[in-house]
């Protein structure tokens, strides 16, 4: 990973911009999809325990998710 920085660092000023700004788009489709993933699954764990995600107020997600965490 330090080889790479140090390579980019190397580059031309433009160059640099546009790989900072590539990085930037895929680490933001990488958290778009993450987030989208994890909120089927939460989706999916809601029903299994009867409940419906996306009626749930945001202090009842909370707190589900609260249960998810402290399950044994």
């Amino acid at each position: 990973m330090n080889k790479v920085v140090q390579l980019v660092k190397q580059l031309p000023t433009q160059a640099k911009q546009r790989v900072l700004k590539d990085l930037t788009a895929e680490r933001d489709d990488w958290w778009k999809t993450s987030a989208r993933e994890g909120e089927k699954d939460m989706r999916q764990l809601a029903e299994g325990r009867g409940l419906n995600w996306d009626t749930l107020s945001e202090a009842k997600r909370e707190a589900f998710v609260d249960d998810l965490l402290h399950e044994s």
